[in-house]
């Protein structure tokens, strides 16, 4: 049967102008099939514009898919005042954001974390990297480097068909992109944007365009985009470093406590950072003859960051205890696992280093590209789809140099769960002359992170009539992925006679010398009382001029770090078969996804390269069923088998020794993959056209989870406490309620929401620790109120994501406070062509507050609001 171009046997949507929009469901390995709800040769055609229209699309998609699915269209993601992808898919039910840099860089998804979620754009991988220091490729996605302008639509399936990728537990996101022939013949866009970010106080430009043309008879089309940010980025930070390490604490009378956790040090944190990203993506798409469709694609998207980040420190844990220094009027509080942890007091001794500033300045990039073919034959009753491509990733930075200026004091420490607050008696932080450079602490990370993935795959679907089954697919895909790491140190060997007189020379400057005066006024939010929210604050340009001209001359040398080296390798070959099938009421899909997963970790263990491969076959089946109560009325149950890979970091063979305290760290090749037997039902009432009230219960039973933990190892004869990651020999059991309600109330105005209640049971560990599940919330909550006429459009929307949780440290977990957002934005329907827009993100300002589960702080962060004025030209 001849059906129309894009999707395989599928009733389509023709999309339309650039501001007037019709729906095209998904990619031939994404999107639903429902050639049984109507004759395949007709073209469904809906108008509709404004976010309105946008959201009249989304629950078009969600409701003809035939798996849960939920979505955004371009349209509905203009009218946000996002800036990249994760700040937009933060507003889908069941997803929330990590905004520790003030704008969304990784998701989770229905109480998972974000490395059991994969991305993909257009169906296919995209390679990622990170450029912060302590930042560790991972199954993630770096949503940062990903501009919203970019984006055609988003589609987040919750339950996977066997014709998906697998590697997702929580949600798949596909991130689709534009093509010429989902256009008008002609097509111009262009945006121009000044973005106001009110804690650095400055003005940043922002501009956006594209265009897209198509002959005449449809057979040939090109598309080209473009968008460039710049942004001056400013976070405040009160921080506390915990540990794991154990000190016998000492008081003023001489009563000793022992076992006690001792933060490293902490301080009062201000990070500058001047980004630029530039995104392209250029699309030519050929239909020589009406049977083909063939699309090529690319996208690069460079993000370069020029960083400072200066900390005034105190050094409890790193200094002053393990000097031997007597603490009086110790407080404690107790911690999980039944010891304590010191959160105040006076740590003694004048004549110790008690004080310490950390000026960094960090050189860093981010570059990710994508290569891609995608071609689609049609025959009469099946179609043929091929797609093949190569994607990689590189970030780091090319500098990554600390200077280190320390100084003798005791040091007055008062933490609680919202309060951080520290003071040296002895020293001044507003006078720099009391901290001297120390040059055997001088260092220069120069560091690349290379994400690299080619992939080819086939899928072929037949129409066929065997009963109540309506179509076969079945297919095959291969993935050749490597991810490295590599890192050189550069630092000052003070010993070195050579070098003598530059060690001297570096040794006797001191914060004064290069200081520009004292910093901004801190915290402005976040401090209480006792916080240090101002000191000597360094001028780069003279730390450059006086410290790096000696670094430069030959006082620094470089080494590679052998300890940060890894690269793993994964080919993974996969093929499935599904059945589409309707019977009376009743649709779905069944299916079974069969993979083999062939790795290898490389790392240098004790000097020497060395790998350790290992190959496992999983068998992922899935069922998707939907039953029609009635035209408006539907109800949906999914079952499934998904599995998620270890993190690359989790997966190295590195392992690294401790030479004077006789312990180690290493990864752990041999790691399983995260296995979840899942299944949801829901029902879902479309009871207008841009009305639905929908309810989705699910539950996930993972086989197991990532923690880490330390054991006796024999190691080269001697026996070593070595500190891994394991497979904890239990799962955790996660199930949650998704609630939806969107409603236009007429008169221009609606109302939208969604709530997500996710419960986690994780078991005891052997210590009888009850732990929290890492990325986990229990509660999310959106809602979005918006106003629309022929010439405005007004959207002001909430976000709440409850406490979440990390890893364990100072014997407790790690947890981010319960964190909500207010945006806002408005549109100016000048002409036809031609609107005014304004946004406001994080209009209240709110802070970030981190802590362990016992009440340690850990970090107090503020971002600041940002406000924006712009226009945009659509022909």
């Amino acid at each position: 049967m001849k059906h129309p171009r894009g999707l395989p046997l599928q009733a389509r949507k023709k999309p339309l102008a650039n501001t007037v929009f019709a729906l095209s469901i998904g990619l031939p390995l994404l999107a639903g099939n429902t050639a049984a709800q109507g004759s395949a040769e007709a073209i469904e055609e809906v108008t509709v514009t404004g976010i309105r229209g946008a959201l009249a699309q989304s629950l078009d998609v969600k409701r003809d898919a035939t798996s849960i699915v939920d979505a955004i269209s371009s349209e509905d993601i203009g009218k946000f005042p996002d800036k990249n992808v994760a700040d937009s898919l933060q507003r889908i039910p069941g997803v929330s954001v990590d905004r520790i840099w003030g704008e969304g860089r990784d998701i989770f998804v229905r109480g998972t974390d974000s490395t059991l979620n994969r991305t993909l754009m257009n169906g296919q991988n995209v390679a990622s990297a990170y450029w912060w220091a302590n930042d560790n490729p991972s199954r993630g996605f770096n949503y940062s480097i990903l501009a919203s302008e970019l984006v055609s639509s988003l589609e987040v399936y919750k339950s996977p068909e066997a014709r998906h990728d697998e590697g997702s537990i929580g949600g798949m996101v596909n991130v689709r992109t534009r093509r010429p022939m989902d256009l008008d013949p002609l097509t111009i866009n262009a945006s121009v944007e000044g973005v106001y970010s009110d804690l650095p106080d400055e003005w940043d430009p922002q501009v956006s365009g594209l265009v897209s043309w198509k002959n005449d008879s449809e057979t040939f089309g090109v598309l080209a985009s473009f968008n460039s940010q710049t942004r001056t980025m400013r976070r405040d930070g009160l921080e506390v470093f915990p540990t794991n390490d154990l000190y016998t604490i000492t008081d003023q009378n001489g009563e000793t406590y022992d076992d006690v956790y001792v933060p490293w040090g902490g301080g009062s944190a201000i990070f500058n950072q001047d980004r630029e990203r530039d995104t392209a993506n250029l699309t030519l798409q050929f239909r020589p003859i009406d049977a083909w469709d063939i699309a090529v694609n690319y996208v690069k998207s460079d993000m370069d960051m020029d960083n400072s980040n200066q900390n005034y420190l105190f050094v409890v844990g790193g200094y002053k205890i393990p000097n031997g220094d007597v603490v009086t009027d110790p407080v404690f509080i107790p911690t999980s696992d039944g010891r304590r942890a010191l959160v105040g007091g006076t740590i003694e001794n004048p004549d110790s280093i008690g004080v310490a500033d950390e000026p960094i300045v960090r050189d860093a990039y981010v570059e990710s590209e994508v290569f891609d073919i995608d071609a689609e034959y049609a025959g009469n009753d099946w179609v043929l789809h091929l797609q093949a491509g190569q994607t990689s990733a590189e970030g780091g930075s090319t500098k990554d140099r600390n200077y280190w200026f320390e100084g003798y004091s005791r040091e007055v420490l008062n933490f609680g769960p919202n309060t951080n607050e520290f003071s040296f008696p002895d020293v001044d932080p507003l006078d720099g002359s009391a901290l001297n450079l120390n040059a055997a602490n001088l260092r220069d990370w120069v560091r690349i992170m290379e994400d690299d993935e080619t992939y080819a795959q086939a899928d072929l679907e037949f129409n066929v009539d065997w009963g109540f089954i309506n179509a076969l697919k079945v297919g095959a895909k291969f993935r050749d992925h490597s991810i490295e790491n590599n890192r050189s140190v550069g630092g000052v060997n003070v010993s070195n006679p050579d070098i003598a007189d530059q060690v001297a020379a570096l040794n006797a400057i001191t914060l004064a010398d290069v200081s520009s005066g004292p910093s901004p006024e801190l915290h402005g939010e976040a401090a209480t009382s006792g916080s240090l929210t101002q000191y000597a604050f360094l001028d780069i340009d003279l730390a450059q001029q006086k410290i790096d001209s000696i670094l430069d001359a030959g006082a620094m040398t470089y080494s590679e770090d052998q300890r940060a080296y890894y690269k793993i390798n994964e080919e993974i070959s996969a093929a499935y078969a599904q059945a589409d099938f309707e019977a009376g009421k009743l649709r779905g899909n069944l299916g079974v996804r069969l993979v083999q997963t062939d790795q290898t970790s490389n790392a240098y263990i004790d000097g020497d390269l060395g790998s350790v491969s290992r190959s496992y076959t999983d068998t992922l089946p899935s069922l998707n069923l939907i039953y029609d109560l009635s035209d408006n009325l539907l109800l949906r149950a999914a079952a499934s088998r998904a599995m998620a890979r270890p993190t690359f970091q989790n997966l190295s063979s590195n392992i690294v020794i401790n030479a004077t305290s006789g312990t180690a760290t290493a990864g752990n090749p041999n790691l399983d993959p995260i296995m979840a037997d899942q299944f949801e039902f829901g029902a879902e009432w479309y009871f207008t056209d841009l009305s639905l009230l929908a309810a989705t219960y699910f539950n996930k039973e993972l086989s197991t989870f990532v923690f880490t933990d330390t054991q006796p190892e024999q190691i080269d004869g001697e026996t070593i406490n070595v500190t891994r990651p394991y497979n904890a020999p239990n799962g955790a059991d996660i199930q949650g309620i998704e609630l939806q309600y969107q409603q236009d109330l007429g008169m221009g105005f609606g109302f939208l929401a969604n709530y997500t209640w996710t419960d986690a049971d994780v078991p005891a560990n052997e210590d009888g620790t009850q732990l929290e599940l890492p990325g986990n919330s229990k509660d999310q909550f959106n809602a979005s109120v918006y106003y629309e006429n022929d010439t405005v459009s007004l959207r002001v929307s909430y976000n709440m994501r409850s406490e979440s949780y990390g890893g364990l440290t100072s014997g407790s977990q790690l947890a981010t406070d319960e964190y909500d957002q207010w945006d806002a934005t408005a549109n100016w329907t000048v002409s036809d062509n031609f609107t005014l827009f304004a946004t406001a993100v994080n209009i209240t300002n709110e802070i970030i507050y981190q802590r362990t589960s016992d009440g340690l702080p850990v970090g107090f962060y503020e971002n600041g609001p940002r406000y924006s004025l712009g226009a945009r030209y659509n022909f």
